[in-house]
């Protein structure tokens, strides 16, 4: 009687008042988990519940506590206004404390040991100085990076769509989502601050590459992976372990030339295809007598280009991922305004002042 007096005076006061945020659902316990009190009741007609009688449950006397607290209750908070509010906010701060907490997504485990996930193609070296694992983008690129790697050392755990924006999503609540749980898992490592300190002895491959299509999406799932890396796996970024893949825009097939055979060449970006074509005039090739190919993705590369172009570790290029000289706020700020939900001004803002210097193909 007494924790559903308290409850509903407390309930109706933060109604009242307006004072409930959206999603939050206030729960009696909320309010009488801190709750001290003496209370003096005296039945004379008591009833128990059950058998060994260890609990009295006379509606009666419910109804009749509940009907002297409640108003006594509701009169004080809303002649101590300040007070009222200060009561409510530690309910409120309790209501989704235990929301929060009913929400944590644990790893999925079987026998004790976390599952690595169906989609990974494990490697056979269990030497971090050597093996390393391809985060890729969709399952055809998946299943051309699995043909043309090197089976020794090179793992393929190919990701399906775009990966879940993670710059404000809680921690507990990562495991939820269902790529972000295997790629923690098949890293080896579980999500953790930028002041935590990690253990990562689990890690299971010494360089993580990210690889996606050289295209507008390939960045975004870029954007989105770096993110998830910047903000809940810090401490591989600062001890190097994070890479991105280059993929090559353009082939450029020229024909045999003199004592030299039919080659090819491919290119990351115009800069590069222009390079190649000027090289290329410079060694007495007719004008037009090359073909260039462009790729739209990396699915259009069967295994034998991909493991040329970016899986083979003599003719691949790979970008370290650092922490550069700029400050950590000034990295997250800037983190924010790129992908913070309410931030959708701040970045018109952004493309308005430096929308002409990016070349992109749309």
């Amino acid at each position: 009687g007494l924790r559903d007096g308290l409850f509903t005076a407390v309930k109706s006061f933060i109604e009242l008042h307006s004072l409930l945020p959206k999603g939050v659902k206030l729960m009696p316990e909320d309010v009488f988990a801190r709750a001290s009190y003496v209370l003096s009741a005296k039945v004379l007609d008591p009833q128990f519940q059950g058998q060994i009688k260890e609990r009295l449950n006379s509606r009666d006397a419910v109804r009749l506590v509940s009907s002297f607290v409640r108003p006594a209750l509701e009169l004080w908070l809303n002649q101590h206004v300040e007070y009222g509010k200060k009561l409510a906010e530690l309910a409120i701060k309790a209501a989704q404390f235990r929301q929060k907490a009913g929400q944590k997504v644990e790893k999925r485990k079987g026998s004790g040991v976390a599952v690595l996930p169906g989609k990974l193609t494990d490697c056979e070296s269990r030497d971090l100085a050597y093996n390393e694992v391809f985060l890729v983008e969709g399952d055809s690129a998946g299943g051309s990076a699995k043909m043309g790697r090197d089976k020794e050392s090179q793992a393929v755990l190919p990701l399906r769509g775009k990966v879940l924006n993670t710059w404000e999503v809680e921690r507990d609540r990562l495991f939820a989502n269902n790529e972000i749980h295997d790629i923690s898992v098949a890293i080896g490592v579980d999500p953790h601050g930028p002041n935590d300190s990690p253990d990562l002895s689990g890690l299971r491959y010494g360089k993580v590459c990210i690889l996606s299509d050289a295209d507008v999406d390939g960045s975004h799932i870029q954007v989105l992976l770096l993110t998830l890396f910047f903000k809940h796996f810090p401490k591989l970024i600062e001890t190097g372990h994070i890479f991105v893949a280059r993929p090559p825009l353009f082939r450029v097939d020229a024909p045999a030339r003199g004592k030299k055979p039919a080659s090819k060449a491919y290119a990351l970006d115009e800069g590069e295809l222009t390079a190649i074509l000027d090289k290329l005039r410079k060694e007495g090739v007719r004008e037009g007598a090359w073909s260039i190919s462009r790729f739209k993705g990396l699915g259009e590369m069967n295994a034998e280009q991909l493991w040329d172009t970016t899986l083979n570790p003599d003719t691949r290029r790979l970008l370290p991922v650092q922490l550069g000289s700029i400050d950590l706020l000034q990295t997250q700020n800037l983190f924010t305004q790129l992908m913070g939900k309410g931030e959708a001004a701040a970045r018109r803002e952004l493309m308005e002042l430096h929308g002409d210097t990016v070349e992109i193909d749309i």
